[in-house]
Parts: structure tokens; sequence; C-alpha cells
């Protein structure tokens, strides 16, 4: 698996980025989906594109973590944790000292929460812009 900062103009980012906003509106109403469209970074295998996720600048101490999505075709390999796990590190390497995340509450985000969970990341209020939302889960890291 490669990990590339990337311009996001090719097809497969397109699509891919296209598969994650439709995802997050089939589980949330519009004024709860807070997914980034183009910007970020993409993991791939060769010439295929198996996930995406990006980190947003909120000031200089504090990151957000950003329209993290898996391809439907490469689930369960481990490639969430491989993107989170190199977004965590470029957090680091930038000098934030803390990253945040907002995530859907439903059950169908079980999973990632969980992910992020496993990460050390610990629920919290809504940060930087958000206002409570029962659609939104806030999460957060000490790097």
């Amino acid at each position: 698996m490669d990990i590339r900062v990337d311009d996001l103009t090719g097809a497969q980012v397109i699509g891919l980025i296209a598969e994650h906003l439709q995802g997050m509106a089939d589980d949330s109403p519009p004024e709860s989906i807070h997914a980034l469209n183009l910007d970020g970074l993409k993991a791939w295998e060769e010439d295929e594109l198996l996930g995406c996720g990006a980190i947003k600048e909120l000031d200089k101490e504090h990151a957000e973590l950003k329209s993290m999505r898996t391809a439907k075709d490469h689930k369960r390999k481990g490639v969430a944790r491989n993107i989170l796990a190199h977004i965590i590190e470029e957090a680091i390497n930038r000098g934030y000292k803390r990253i945040s995340l907002e995530t859907g509450s439903t059950d169908s985000f079980i999973p990632a929460r969980k992910l992020y969970e496993n990460f050390g990341f610990t629920y919290c209020e809504p940060f930087a812009d958000y206002i409570p939302d029962g659609n939104s889960t806030f999460m957060t890291k000490e790097l």
C-alpha cells in the first residue's frame, strides 16, 4: 500500500470522493454532512485507489481529520488503519498538538468510531465551527 499526497484530479479519486459523499448522504441529513470533497490524502495499490483521508488545519496546534473513506472493494483490508496512522504521523510532523474529527452517530458509523477509539481518540464536545448535532459524534486526540 502506497499513501501519497495527490492533486486529486484523477478519475479514481473523483469517483471515490463521490462514493464517500453518497455514503454520507445515505446515512445523514444534508445539514449533518461535513465531508470534504477533493482535498486530502489517498492510498493506492499500484494503480488502484484504496482509500482517502485529509487533514484540515484549524490553527497552528489543532488539525481536523476529514473525509476518511475506504473504497468499497477494499474494506476490511487495513486501508483505513494505514491511512489514519499516516495522517496522525503527518499531523505530528506538522507540529500539531491535537487532532479532532467529526463522524456520524448512527450504527453505520460504529466501525469508524471503533477505529478512532483504537487509535486513542476520545469523545469530546463540538470543536471549531461545529454545533451540537444528533447525527454527529466528535472525537479528539492529543498528539
